[in-house]
């Protein structure tokens, strides 16, 4: 064999066991792999607020490295508060009724009963008449029957005295309380009845004062509402004075007398009172001035028990002393004429009823 071919011979060897020799650790293979390119899964990157450039359409060769440079720093916006919500806004109360306005020195109109409202036709036969009656209008009590609950004012008062519920100062009766606290009444009158805690307040309607209380609550001598009468009487020391309230010292009718408003009455008369005015018995009875002990006098206090406002008709019990004038026939309103220094009275019937009785009395 000559030198070239042997030369030969022995690359050929060589190249074999550099292909095929050598175990899986051989440095040899290492070094084929290691120079060979690897595949890099690339991390899905963040979204970041600044847009991000477009790729090029010829990607760099695999010898070529990429410089990347790392976005640059955006701190995150906090989203935005959102804007605080507008209050609503609070709707005015709505005005408590005000006696109707009356020019100095001139005549004011006081007009009402009590016992008015429950599922019978007598409660529009009296609100017919407020119709036609300009003034101030009064409740007696027991406003609306049986118990004084929301929907009997909704469904029994209101349609028919509630007409003239912008120009009324009530009072409260017994069955306005059959409900706990009278809510029916206070949630039905609002500001005009006085603070639901007490039931008692007081107004002037032309030259008069006018008080109006509450029979249904603490009624003593020394209790915080016969205390609060006599302040308010002092402090408004007119020629005349009315009060009104539900319960009746004195009456002819089935309840009878009630002994337990004698100290209202007896401060009414200590500072000079003319008229009471009061509810309770259905009935109209008129009775002679007197004092607190049903004492005859000219000093004393006309009352007046007008619980005739439509809701029914009691009978007669005991004839009390100084009854002048009874009727338990018809329903009506009593209608006072209130002059600077007198007043008129007249009671007025339902349609078809003939029953009517009037007159006129200094003020003390």
């Amino acid at each position: 064999m000559g030198g070239a071919a042997a030369t030969l011979i022995a690359l050929a060897v060589g190249v074999a066991v550099l292909v095929s020799g050598g175990d899986g650790d051989s440095p040899a293979i290492l070094g084929l792999r290691a120079a060979s390119p690897t595949a890099t899964t690339t991390p899905p990157s963040t979204p970041s607020l600044t847009p991000t450039a477009t790729a090029s359409p010829h990607p760099p060769a695999a010898s070529e490295k990429t410089p990347t440079s790392p976005a640059p720093y955006a701190p995150a916006r906090a989203a935005p508060a959102p804007a605080a919500p507008k209050p609503a806004p609070t709707p005015a109360p709505a005005p408590a009724p005000t006696p109707t306005p009356v020019p100095p020195g001139s005549d004011a109109v006081l007009v009402g009963a009590g016992d008015i409202a429950g599922s019978g036709p007598g409660a529009e036969a009296t609100a017919k008449l407020l119709d036609g009656i300009a003034g101030t209008v009064f409740t007696a009590g027991d406003n609306a029957y049986e118990d004084g609950t929301d929907s009997q004012f909704a469904n029994y008062y209101n349609p028919t005295w509630g007409r003239h519920k912008g120009r009324t100062l009530p009072a409260a009766g017994n069955h306005d309380y059959a409900t706990g606290g009278a809510t029916g009444y206070y949630n039905y009158f609002g500001a005009a009845a006085g603070d639901p805690s007490k039931g008692y307040y007081s107004y002037n309607l032309g030259a008069w004062h006018v008080v109006v209380l509450n029979s249904n609550v603490s009624r003593g001598a020394g209790s915080p509402q016969e205390t609060w009468l006599r302040a308010d009487l002092a402090a408004h020391p007119t020629a005349c004075t009315a009060a009104i309230w539900h319960h009746p010292l004195f009456s002819s009718g089935e309840h009878g007398n009630n002994p337990s408003v004698k100290p209202l009455f007896k401060a009414l008369y200590d500072y000079h009172a003319d008229v009471v005015l009061n509810g309770h018995d259905h009935t109209y009875e008129r009775f002679a001035p007197q004092d607190a002990s049903g004492v005859a006098t000219a000093q004393g206090i006309r009352e007046f028990v007008v619980g005739m406002g439509g809701r029914s008709h009691y009978s007669w019990g005991s004839v009390k002393p100084n009854s002048e004038v009874r009727d338990n026939t018809a329903y009506g309103v009593i209608k006072l004429t209130l002059h600077p220094n007198s007043y008129d009275w007249n009671f007025i019937p339902e349609a078809g009823k003939a029953f009517t009785d009037s007159g006129s009395q200094a003020c003390h």
